[in-house]
């Protein structure tokens, strides 16, 4: 059989890296509890639950597999499904991928950087230790410390075709593009790193490809840093509609429905991503991979087709 690449979860990350891979010519299994996953010839979509560990063997079958993108997510926003859910999960698949000889690629978030107030590089701390962010801490330290060779690919809030849930995502676009006011967590005017999916797809394909930077924590090609207001702009923008004026839900009214409710309680947690400037830097895995940041106004144009598309599917 050809060689293989297998894809865990179908959310944004995951059909996209799928997508690629197939476009790119490569045999891919996409291993999901409901079966989905792209439409494509070179997909194979399976119904399987990645944390068990003789579902997931049976899964690989005899097939060579050379890497697994590892993109399942908690079934809950929350310290507490993620430590009940993630460590067992990630460790049944490494597990797995090390009897294969795969290397196992994982996006990752900024949450675990210690100093998020400075510029974040592949060498900046991450030691973070509460909540969730202590919880991705932990897990990067599980990777470290497998057998398995892996790499963590770290980006910062994405953007981009199929992220429903995010914040420039539902929370913003289609609200744009129905001429409403959009409304962002904290200032609308402090710098923000945001990551557009499909340059995290290619950079977790280039990391699987790269045995330089197996073992290590590379970053997402990520644009520079632009407000939420640059955002909203940029959006507008492309979808050829008068740019809006944007709102704030501040700090306070946050912290303040934290108080009894649970989701907000969770945004709160990481509410100092958006009342402080927020910036990663990702120069140096770009030459490491040889990838490169897609310009936000191509980004956002893309972004905001796939939205219409979407919506006149509904």
């Amino acid at each position: 059989m050809s060689n293989l690449q297998v894809v865990c979860g179908a959310g944004p990350i995951g059909w996209t890296v799928a997508r690629q891979l197939a476009d790119s010519g490569r045999r891919v299994r996409v291993l999901t509890r409901s079966g989905s996953g792209p439409d494509h010839p070179l997909v194979e979509r399976v119904r399987t639950d990645v944390s068990d560990p003789d579902a997931l063997a049976a899964a690989f079958g005899d097939d060579t597999v050379t890497a697994v993108h590892m993109c399942i997510h908690g079934s809950a926003y929350s310290a507490e499904a993620w430590e009940r859910e993630l460590p067992a999960a990630e460790r049944t698949v490494l597990d797995a991928a090390g009897k294969a000889g795969a290397v196992v690629v994982f996006p990752e978030s900024l949450y675990s950087y210690s100093e998020p107030g400075r510029v974040m590089r592949e060498d900046s701390p991450r030691n973070a230790t509460t909540g969730k962010r202590g919880v991705r801490t932990r897990l990067l330290a599980a990777r470290a410390a497998h057998s398995t060779p892996t790499v963590s690919v770290v980006a910062s809030d994405y953007f981009g075709p199929r992220a429903l849930n995010a914040h420039a995502g539902e929370r913003m676009v289609p609200t744009i593009l129905a001429g409403r006011t959009p409304r962002v967590l904290g200032s609308a005017d402090v710098p923000h790193s945001f990551t557009y999916v499909p340059d995290l797809a290619a950079a977790m394909i280039a990391a699987a490809d790269t045995p330089a930077v197996w073992n290590t924590v590379v970053h997402a090609p990520t644009a520079p840093a632009v407000t939420q207001r640059e955002m909203v702009a940029a959006f507008a923008t492309a979808a050829g509609v008068p740019v809006p004026k944007v709102g704030t839900i501040p700090a306070w009214v946050l912290r303040g429905g934290a108080l009894v409710n649970r989701d907000a309680r969770e945004l709160a947690e990481m509410l100092y991503q958006f009342t402080d400037p927020f910036v990663m830097d990702s120069n140096r895995s770009e030459e490491a991979l040889g990838v490169t940041a897609t310009p936000l106004p191509v980004a956002a144009a893309e972004t905001v087709r796939w939205w219409r598309e979407h919506r006149a599917a509904a």
